[in-house]
């Protein structure tokens, strides 16, 4: 039997990459969350505030990062990636709308009988 030698490479570079950017999205989404300015804070786009919008993207952005590196999908098969990432995209997609269609329904009914905490 004949073995088969396969090269090894390194991907410390790659990972110390990755790293970073999930740090940099890490910080803003703290900062903003700290900060919180009034124009991203106090206006309704689509039903929510802008800031809320910013925070769902990155966090998106972070999942796609860890599934494709840190799950290996960037090994995977193009139907076996596009099969899970489209259906955690329209699934997030569903679930974002929900909540922004019931949140907002909620505040409609209840805004009158309770004062919220902002």
């Amino acid at each position: 039997m004949a073995a088969h030698a396969q090269e090894h490479t390194s991907h410390t570079k790659l990972i110390w990459k990755v790293f970073i950017i999930l740090s940099v999205i890490t910080i803003v989404e703290v900062i903003l969350g700290i900060i919180k300015p009034d124009s991203l804070h106090l206006t309704t786009i689509l039903g929510t505030s802008p800031l809320n919008i910013i925070f769902l993207v990155l966090t998106l952005v972070k999942a796609y990062y860890i599934t494709w590196f840190f799950m290996h999908m960037a090994d995977e098969t193009k139907s076996l990636r596009r099969s899970v990432v489209w259906t955690a995209v329209f699934l997030v997609i569903y679930l974002a709308t929900l909540l922004l269609i019931e949140g907002s329904y909620l505040n409609d009914v209840l805004g009158p009988l309770v004062k919220w905490n902002y």
